[in-house]
């Protein structure tokens, strides 16, 4: 396997300059397919950190000044420039994530997509006027918070990246955007799209690792809204952080342990396609809304896993940046080792290892964190790889005899992100919709995300909800404003 770049030595976007850390320190970002450098990024310290809120906060007033449709007009510069530069984008995203050529494009499209889409929101930050009493107004504004900060994975960091851009800016609040430590890279090129379309401060990008960098920008005192997407162990660190630096507004995207229901009325065909295509084999299972425990009802049982594991062993491993891999190497060495941890547990646990659990054969794969699409079947409830999340490219199979029993296990975890709903029968499927305590539901699908729909989970999987509207609005404080209009009394 062949793959090459050229070293990145990029730098922080602070106030419109490109900077180094203070400290000078750097932090290395890693081809996870060859375990070969691929360049180095400045590792942000706390005092980084407070020079990019300064900054945010100077830019602010300014900011949230630019009436509406000119912040639209920005934002949909920034999309283009996003697209100028497109090829750079996916090739450094592909090295540097581990994630296949053929849905990299994807994501980088969709990066430019999602901020033109919240550039068209130009008008919809509406208050509302109340008829409180009779003789006077009463009416509600909405304003910007000021200074948001966004912490983004490392699984999909420039689709990420604009999604953290899009809403805040859009609702007139500047931005310091904390890059994921494994996979950096594309960061510095949208720092340097940034500099160039907007005003300085407007946008700071502060690369580093989560402590001290992710720490310092969750509990800084002048970052009033916070949003993090990522596990739940770190979303409970961050919750700890901001309520030590102040009150704020905080929303979490974490991750998923998302079952996929499988009722006896379905064909087994398009379950088991729907069921490998819900995994996100493409990320190597790396993707919170991944349907990563498939519930099949016993009728089916023995049929569809066949298929679907014929269809996972299938699968082609190799380089990413060829567009006919299939899958490609897990994101670090840190969560390869967690990740092939987790397999030797299914396997210790009594689960029946179907396919994969290993490193692909070849001298391709001698190097990098590389693991073959696994399934374990005959998965129990109390087994760690039933009830914590993998990240990775690991399906764990059930079997349940009633409705009842498949609601159960399929809420059985801390998470309650995504669930997918597969039968022909409309009734069932509302009824199983409902009884799921998941955020997104799909009926017949999975994976797909729509715009406009708010995503996010319940339970541990999140507070809050992202990718439409509500999500803008989530970025204002509401405002209320009393215009008495007669005389009399100062309350009716």
């Amino acid at each position: 396997m062949n793959i090459e770049t050229k070293l990145i030595h990029g730098r922080m976007l602070i106030n419109g300059d490109l900077v180094d850390s203070e400290s000078r320190e750097l932090l290395e970002s890693i081809n996870p397919a060859n375990e070969e450098s691929l360049g180095h990024v400045p590792a942000a310290s706390a005092a980084d950190v407070d020079r990019a809120v300064a900054a945010a906060e100077a830019a602010h007033p300014a900011w949230a000044a630019v009436e509406p449709k000119e912040r639209s007009k920005l934002v949909r510069k920034l999309a283009q420039a996003v697209r100028d530069n497109f090829d750079n984008i996916l090739r450094i995203e592909v090295v540097d994530t581990g994630n296949t050529v053929a849905k990299m494009r994807a994501d980088v499209a969709t990066a430019g997509d999602t901020l033109d889409f919240y550039a068209g929101f130009a008008t919809e930050i509406k208050g509302e006027t109340i008829p409180a009493s009779g003789k006077n107004l009463h009416f509600t504004i909405r304003e910007p918070y000021g200074v948001v900060g966004r912490i983004i994975p490392f699984n999909h960091p420039i689709k990420f990246a604009a999604n953290a851009l899009a809403a805040p800016l859009m609702a007139g609040n500047c931005v310091v955007l904390k890059p994921p430590e494994t996979s950096p890279l594309s960061a510095t090129i949208l720092g340097q799209i940034c500099r160039d379309v907007l005003p300085a401060g407007v946008v700071n990008i502060v690369t580093g690792h989560g402590m001290p960098a992710g720490d310092a920008l969750a509990r800084h005192p002048k970052v009033k809204r916070l949003a993090f997407t990522g596990s739940v162990p770190t979303g409970r660190a961050i919750q700890r952080a901001a309520a030590e630096g102040g009150i704020k507004h905080i929303t979490l995207e974490l991750g998923g342990k998302n079952p996929l229901i499988v009722f006896p009325d379905v064909d087994p065909d398009k379950v088991a396609q729907i069921a490998v295509a819900g995994m996100n084999f493409a990320w190597q299972g790396q993707s919170c809304g991944s349907t990563s425990r498939l519930l099949l009802h016993e009728s089916l049982y023995k049929t569809v896993l066949e298929r679907v594991v014929d269809r996972v062993a299938a699968l082609r491993l190799g380089d990413p940046l060829d567009d006919k891999s299939q899958m490609g190497p897990i994101n670090s060495k840190r969560h390869y080792e967690r990740v092939c941890a987790m397999v030797q547990s299914g396997a210790a646990e009594g689960a029946r290892l179907m396919t994969g659990g290993k490193r692909p054969n070849g001298s391709a794969f001698k190097r990098g964190y590389w693991l073959e699409p696994t399934v374990f079947a005959d998965v129990k409830p109390n087994m760690k790889i039933a009830r914590e999340e993998i990240f990775g490219p690991v399906l764990s199979v059930f079997s349940w005899k009633d409705e009842g029993e498949a609601i159960k296990l399929a809420n059985s975890t801390e998470y309650g992100l995504t669930a997918s709903i597969f039968t022909n029968d409309i009734k069932t499927a509302f009824r199983a919709a409902r009884a799921v305590k998941s955020g997104y539901v799909w009926i017949n699908g999975a994976s797909g995300h729509f715009y406009g729909t708010p995503f996010g989970g319940f339970k541990n999987s999140g507070i809050g909800r992202e990718e439409g509207i509500d999500e803008l609005l989530s970025y204002t404080e509401v405002k209320t404003v009393h215009v008495l209009l007669g005389d009399g009394p100062v309350r009716d």
